[in-house]
């Protein structure tokens, strides 16, 4: 039992600033990790390769938002019925939950990794991918979307044992596929010769490992997912709750991607040079917004575990404090990129590059300026989430979307690589403006719900 609680970590009840740290560091780290081993990739495909496979592998990072996104969301969604009924202390309904949100990810894998491979070639086309780059950029994406079911693997995982209140463990296999991952892009560039279809090899191998790795964890280590006679069957019911929290959620971050690959075709159309210092300049910022991430998908987990416990006070502590610390670090990375940001952009093409360095500049400073919005997108949509409306994530994606589709219609066409500076700030902005409301609305109508004892998973909240 003693070795039961070390791994497993229950957020109803302590301090939820000590809560939220200590879910949120590791959840952190583990952002930084794959930020880093995508960083290498790009690091060694300009260094190695040259500008144009940057730009190639740049120029299909919309379209991997698009589908990635909608894998994380979608079974970040289907582990919320598991963080609700943890909460709860109701374990026999958790494994249900549990092994029906398998049986979906199994399920969704198959059917997306056929839908994407084979429109794959004419998504390129239509976002106006440069043909000087279109070869490499299709290596590149095909093999990555060919493994779509190790991203299932490895983040439904993940996302299970987080529900359960550990997330340290999923960020030590994810050190491990780091280091691999690192090890496996410079072998297949540097000595087999393997050009941008390498670093896809190695994304998908690392990521491999880690998704095994969880299973084995979860198998061995999680006593409480033992399944009971009847347990494991598929059920309609549980089936229904999980996909009406997985597939908004999955949606909400293809929505939001949407807008992004509307506005990478607009980027995309401004030449090579641009699309380089753009693809440098996301890297680096999104290593920067690991910390708004990492407090977004602890927010998910702790507000799933509170709202199962019916304790809404706790869920309104939780994001006061997980967006005071966001805003604090927003303002330190802004400072930080007003005096380094331009030497950041080294990392990925020689220095003799100035014209990519200094656009990638003002694409760092453009959209650090605005990561203060971005805090509330991130903790206050993943706290929605986790409080169980997931229709309201597909909404504020809604936002997002049109937000960068005008900037990428209208705004690069008249005002060029400035407009697609704003592109992501302008939408985190448009989205902050439907969730702050959305937010005070759902725990309203929680406290109606929970007044009139109805069971959370039953519930049709919109």
């Amino acid at each position: 039992m003693e070795k039961r609680k070390a791994s497993i970590t229950d957020m109803t009840c302590g301090s939820p600033l000590k809560l939220i740290m200590a879910f949120a560091i590791p959840m952190l780290i583990g952002t930084l990790f794959q930020q880093f081993y995508s960083m290498v990739d790009t690091v060694m495909v300009g260094k190695y390769l040259g500008v144009n496979s940057l730009a190639a592998v740049g120029s299909t990072g919309a379209i991997f938002f698009m589908v990635n996104g909608f894998v994380i969301g979608n079974t970040a969604g289907f582990a919320i019925p598991v963080a609700q009924k943890f909460g709860a202390k109701d374990y026999k309904e958790m494994r249900k939950f549990t092994m029906n949100a398998v049986y979906m990810g199994i399920f969704f894998s198959v059917v997306l990794t056929a839908v994407v491979c084979l429109f794959t070639k004419t998504i390129l086309i239509v976002t106006n991918t440069p043909t000087e780059i279109m070869d490499g950029a299709y290596i590149y994406i095909i093999i990555v979307f060919a493994g779509i079911p190790v991203m299932y693997l490895y983040n439904l995982t993940a996302s299970i044992i987080r529900a359960l209140g550990d997330s340290k463990t999923p960020l030590y296999f994810l050190v491990v596929a780091a280091l691999l991952n690192i090890v496996l892009d410079f072998v297949s560039i540097k000595f087999m010769g393997l050009g941008v279809a390498g670093p896809a090899y190695a994304t998908v191998v690392s990521q491999l490992v880690s998704g095994i790795l969880c299973v084995v964890y979860m198998v061995k280590k999680f006593h409480i997912l033992k399944l009971e006679p009847g347990e494991g069957e598929l059920s309609m019911r549980h089936v229904k709750v999980v996909l009406s929290m997985g597939i908004p959620m999955g949606l909400q971050y293809s929505i939001t991607a949407i807008g992004s690959v509307i506005l990478q075709a607009a980027v995309n159309g401004l030449g090579a040079i641009t699309v380089a210092a753009v693809t440098a300049g996301s890297k680096i910022s999104s290593f920067c917004v690991a910390v708004t991430d990492a407090l977004g998908a602890t927010m998910a987990t702790y507000c799933g575990q509170n709202v199962g416990a019916g304790k809404l006070d706790r869920v309104k502590e939780g994001v006061r404090v997980a967006t005071i610390i966001g805003l604090i670090y927003a303002v330190l990375v802004f400072v930080f990129m007003i005096f380094i940001g331009g030497e950041l952009p080294k990392l990925f093409v020689d220095a003799s590059k100035s014209d990519v360095i200094s656009q990638a500049r003002l694409f760092l400073l453009w959209n650090s300026g605005f990561y203060f919005a971005l805090i509330f997108v991130n903790v206050w949509r993943n706290s929605i989430q986790g409080m169980g409306f997931p229709m309201f994530a597909i909404l504020s994606g809604v936002c997002e979307m049109f937000a960068r589709g005008i900037v990428g219609f209208v705004g690069v066409k008249y005002f060029g690589f400035v407009a697609a500076c704003m592109g992501s700030p302008l939408a985190w902005i448009v989205a902050d403006m439907f969730l702050i409301p959305g937010f005070m609305y759902c725990i309203r109508r929680l406290r109606k719900v929970f007044a009139e004892r109805e069971p959370v998973e039953t519930l049709k909240y919109e």
